[in-house]
């Protein structure tokens, strides 16, 4: 828990994006821990020491404080590093180090993490590259899932700046390279709820592609689709519809995850098959 003392305690304000608030990234944390619980756990070989990296802290370190708590919580050996590129911010994140949380210098703008002494067991990067041509993103993603060990996780997408809708790809490190293994599509519900809700919070390299033919945009109108079909039916309650509206998907798209403890909560997971990620040439 922050103090007010510490609140006060800060260097000068830059006019910079990314005024990270409180309670940002707690959609996406429950999200992991409901569904991560062993990678966040792990202690054994590479995991023993196997960080969490997070990238792009913002103005204040809220959501690089908070998530550390949560996961140390359920791993309480894991270290924390969160990276920063802007010094003046990084300056003033520092004044909450503590044991097992640090903050670090970016190696350079171009996504290069700082030297970690140990592999990364996940690497978050929520809201970094929404400034960023779309072009950037394959390199963006394989520099940041460089650290990576075998099995660890790479998060990176965009979520709405108090965190009620969040959209990220789950990169996941294999032997062979980074793959996207699937999207998360998390609401509080406290916008109540529809599907072209995610539309302006996809990551960086969808942003664009919510039209017909595209998979991401076939993806949401079949998913607006049954939404309707379930309000038709009587359904009003936005949790409900959410749970419900998920389950009809899932009979028309493959790799839907009908997981109870995500969908209560507001978070779909859909496994998209896709490539390895590689910078682009």
């Amino acid at each position: 828990m922050i103090s007010k003392a510490q609140d006060a305690r800060v260097l000068p304000l830059r006019r910079l994006r990314g005024r990270t608030r409180r309670g940002r990234s707690a959609l996406l944390d429950a999200a992991l821990l409901s569904r991560e619980r062993e990678l966040i756990a792990r202690c054994d070989g590479p995991f023993a020491d196997a960080l969490f990296v997070d990238v792009g802290v913002g103005e204040f370190p809220w959501t690089t404080l908070e998530s550390a708590a949560a996961f140390r919580a359920l791993n309480p050996s894991l270290r924390c590093i969160g990276c920063e590129l802007d010094p003046l911010r990084l300056a003033r994140a520092r004044q909450w180090q503590s044991d097992g949380i640090e903050f670090a210098p970016m190696a350079d703008a171009g996504f290069g993490l700082p030297p970690l002494r140990a592999a990364a067991r996940l690497v978050r990067a929520m809201n970094v590259l929404r400034g960023y041509p779309e072009d950037a993103v394959p390199h963006a993603h394989a520099a940041l899932a460089a650290p990576l060990c075998a099995g660890g996780l790479l998060l990176e997408g965009t979520s709405s700046g108090d965190g009620a809708v969040v959209c990220c790809h789950w990169i996941r490190k294999q032997p062979d390279g980074a793959r996207r293994e699937a999207l998360l599509f998390a609401t509080d519900f406290s916008l109540g709820f529809g599907p072209l809700l995610f539309r302006d919070w996809l990551p960086r390299d969808l942003r664009r592609q919510v039209r017909p033919g595209v998979a991401i945009g076939e993806f949401l109108f079949a998913w607006r689709a049954a939404f309707e079909a379930r309000r038709a039916q009587g359904e009003r309650s936005p949790v409900q519809l959410f749970v419900s509206s998920a389950e009809r998907l899932a009979q028309q798209i493959p790799g839907i995850v009908l997981d109870p403890a995500l969908l209560t909560r507001g978070c779909l997971l859909w496994q998209v098959p896709g490539d390895v990620v590689r910078p682009a040439v």
